[in-house]
């Protein structure tokens, strides 16, 4: 049975130019203003989307993420979020280990991972972020590093990961217009497949979806859709525009276009 394509578009904490402003204006918004969010939401709505991609605006087909939740079900923990807080908000999936968080924040790979057991143990699907700096690509040590963050996820949750997707984000991909080749994005989705296979099930190999991040547009999508292991997208910036309905659709279209 074939992987359900994924799309995720993650809409950070960045400045928002709605459609009828041109770029640069001093009337742009910080994302995630009510006028934002229905901007967004109506773009989405108003598509033609492909049905087989998988709330009080949304239509059905189209879920919320949130970008964080913690490893605690309450107390005294300012600022965090619960994932009975989440759930309560009809939140359906939570994003961890975001390069943002690991960084900025020193989210170590253990806390991201007992985080990932709390959102899953609660009944969240988790959106699972894993890469490598621009340094440890140089060094050679793409595959270890992301197979390190993952190894403590698979410690934390053991041989169920039914309910996750993994995202594959090169740091140095992220918000700086760079994109891994398709060949280099391939083939560390390749080894995470692999490395499922041998560490965690075949079934968790097979049927775990691998998508990929770092600044991923409509231009450069439809080649990266084309490879065997890559599963969708994690999108950041181009979330933000019309023209993520045509990075949602990049499978469906490909697919068209083969036939």
């Amino acid at each position: 049975m074939a992987r359900q394509f994924f799309v995720g578009g993650n809409f950070k904490m960045s400045v928002f130019y709605p459609s009828t402003l041109k770029k640069g204006s001093k009337e742009a918004l910080v994302n995630g203003t009510i006028q934002s969010i229905k901007e967004i939401i109506e773009n989405l709505n108003n598509a033609k989307i492909d049905e087989n991609v998988a709330r009080e605006h949304l239509r059905s087909g189209i879920e919320v993420a949130a970008q964080n939740v913690f490893n605690k079900p309450n107390g005294a923990f300012t600022g965090e979020i619960s994932v009975s807080q989440l759930k309560d908000s009809g939140i359906t999936w939570a994003l961890l280990g975001h390069s943002e968080r690991r960084t900025i924040l020193s989210e170590s790979d253990d806390f991201v991972a007992s985080k990932a057991k709390a959102a899953l143990d609660g009944g969240l699907g988790v959106i699972l972020c894993c890469g490598e700096s621009l340094e440890q690509r140089e060094a050679g040590k793409t595959i270890e590093v992301v197979t390190s963050q993952l190894k403590a996820v698979a410690d934390a949750i053991g041989k169920d990961w039914s309910k996750v997707v993994i995202a594959y984000e090169p740091i140095w991909a992220i918000g700086t217009g760079k994109v891994a080749s398709t060949e280099q994005a391939q083939e560390v989705h390749k080894a995470i497949r692999e490395w499922l296979k041998k560490e965690v099930s075949e079934e968790a190999a097979e049927k775990t979806r691998i998508i990929y991040g770092g600044s991923v547009n409509e231009k450069n999508c439809g080649e990266l859709t084309k490879q065997e292991d890559i599963d969708g997208f994690l999108v950041g910036g181009a979330s933000l525009k019309p023209a993520f309905v045509d990075i949602i659709n990049a499978k469906s279209k490909y697919e068209v276009e083969a036939s």
